[in-house]
């Protein structure tokens, strides 16, 4: 489980043998059969990874607008909805659909919901807070997600010293297959310890050409001046954001995406430094999630003095099953609380 706190000042023929006399014979009925097999695995891959254009109607700019407005829940300082943004390509899920994800990694307990239960019992589980959601705010869609640690920071050096565990694409692939039978989409989320985003992001190329495959980077493992993760929190500069944000818009102009959702992980100042220099794109729907345990009113001041006063585009907002009720009132924000409590609305919702 990812160590936090809230600092308010806030895990993978043929062989045979042939006669000497039927030898040109053999050759000759192979090859064609080789190259048959060639193509069809060639296929394969490209199914899975690059499916066929999609065409997605128009934008309705006017519902967007009114959507962006909605989100905003009243504010009156003019930070939110935030002005000048750009509008998203066709099939954007924000603001149209409310994305809820459970977080974690499928072969790690210890690191959130998604890995703490059987497959079929934490899907159930989802259900059921999509579910709730979808009670509490009965005129917006819920988009369930499973939002996936595939690079994660490790506390032992590994083989390039980098204190990361990269998972491999076996078990990636899993999670793309479990995330097709639940109808939801998924998120791939990076910690780059000793490493760097630049280095680690391509890695992940066979899957952002993927439409249902989206991005999350975690600052708090993003350890620039070479400590070990999880002896202090980690940084992001705007840079390092848009960099992602640039090559994810890339991806989706040279594969003919929808949008790509863009969540950095956010509950101090400093894990994300001029943060007013964000680039926003068509191609990208960037969420700023507020991403600290604790009790309530915590909560809400993380929120307010990182996620609503930073405006970038849209917001996040994370719930700890646990940690969330180590302190009194031993209370985890309930969805009902959190449309009425929060401004703007988060349009994201991760439990850990």
């Amino acid at each position: 489980m990812k160590m936090k706190r809230i600092i308010l000042s806030a895990v993978f023929l043929l062989s045979s043998s042939l006669l000497f006399s039927s030898c040109s014979q053999s050759k000759s009925a192979t090859k064609p059969a080789a190259k048959d097999t060639a193509k069809k695995a060639a296929a394969a891959v490209k199914e899975d990874t690059v499916p066929a254009v999609v065409t997605y109607p128009p934008l309705n700019k006017h519902l967007y607008d009114s959507l962006m407005k909605k989100l905003a829940n009243g504010d009156t300082t003019g930070k939110w909805p935030v002005k000048n943004a750009p509008y998203p390509l066709p099939g954007a899920i924000l603001p149209f659909k409310r994305v809820v994800a459970y977080y974690g990694n499928l072969s790690a307990k210890k690191m959130g919901i998604l890995g703490e239960l059987p497959p079929d019992e934490m899907l159930a589980k989802l259900h059921g807070e999509v579910k709730h959601w979808e009670k509490a705010d009965p005129k917006t869609p819920v988009q369930p997600a499973l939002h996936y640690i595939a690079v994660v920071a490790a506390g032992f050096p590994g083989k390039d010293n980098m204190y990361i565990n990269r998972m491999p694409d076996k078990k990636i692939d899993s999670a793309v297959r479990l995330a097709k039978r639940a109808h939801a989409i998924l998120f791939l989320d990076i910690q780059v310890a000793l490493s760097n985003i630049r280095a680690e992001l391509p890695k992940l190329e066979k899957y952002w050409q993927m439409p249902n495959v989206h991005c999350g980077i975690d600052p708090e493992f993003s350890m620039k001046d070479g400590t070990h993760p999880g002896k202090k929190i980690g940084t992001y500069d705007a840079a390092d954001v848009n960099y992602v944000s640039a090559y994810l818009a890339n991806e989706v102009r040279k594969y003919h995406l929808p949008p790509k959702i863009f969540i950095v992980h956010r509950f101090t100042r400093k894990m994300l430094s001029n943060y007013q220099n964000i680039k926003l794109h068509p191609e990208i729907q960037f969420v700023m999630d507020m991403d600290g345990f604790g009790p309530p009113d915590l909560k809400t001041g993380t929120y307010r003095d990182y996620i609503f006063h930073d405006p970038v585009q849209f917001t996040g907002f994370k719930l700890f099953y646990k940690n969330d009720s180590w302190l009194p009132p031993h209370h985890m924000l309930t969805p009902e609380e959190i449309m009425k409590m929060y401004k703007p609305h988060p349009i994201y919702i991760q439990y850990q």
